[in-house]
């Protein structure tokens, strides 16, 4: 399971390279195969191990292609869906269009998410911690069913 947050400078030819700790692991348990798409819900991309998609696109084949918000969902996640696999020196090439729509240029930061990765525009990362912090106040806490009772 992935975790943590690393800073991460995207090179002139659009690779990053993964962290140490995670190419082992990637490489046994998907051959290092990723797949790399969008977050429907922000501005960063999504990074997969193949046998983690595959869980995704399980859940994809079931949504409808007549129902307008399934069949969006659908193309966005599938259309900008981008199969790829670590070099020899554990980079991974990130599709210029999968770049644009996260406006990532140098500075990234890769976050581990359990069964996947978010890859940020580092100013992007810095700002959303900042509300991180302010929507899990205190107040906020207590007043969500699912986390009221949550303690570490």
């Amino acid at each position: 399971m992935f975790s943590g947050a690393s800073g991460i400078n995207l090179d002139s030819k659009g690779r990053i390279a993964m962290p140490t700790r995670y190419r082992e692991l990637l490489r046994v348990e998907s051959s290092g195969k990723l797949v790399i798409t969008v977050d429907i819900q922000s501005s960063c991309l999504l990074i997969y191990p193949i046998h983690e998609w595959q869980h995704i696109e399980t859940k994809l084949l079931s949504l409808s292609d007549t129902q307008p918000t399934e069949r969006a969902l659908k193309r966005l996640l599938l259309g900008y869906a981008h199969e790829c696999e670590l070099d020899n020196n554990g980079r991974l090439l990130l599709p210029l269009s999968l770049r644009k729509y996260a406006g990532l240029e140098k500075h990234t930061m890769l976050v581990g998410q359990l069964n996947k990765f978010e890859l940020w525009d580092a100013d992007e990362w810095q700002r959303l911690i900042e509300e991180s912090k302010q929507a899990i106040s205190s107040e906020a806490l207590a007043n969500n069913e699912r986390l009221a009772n949550f303690s570490l």
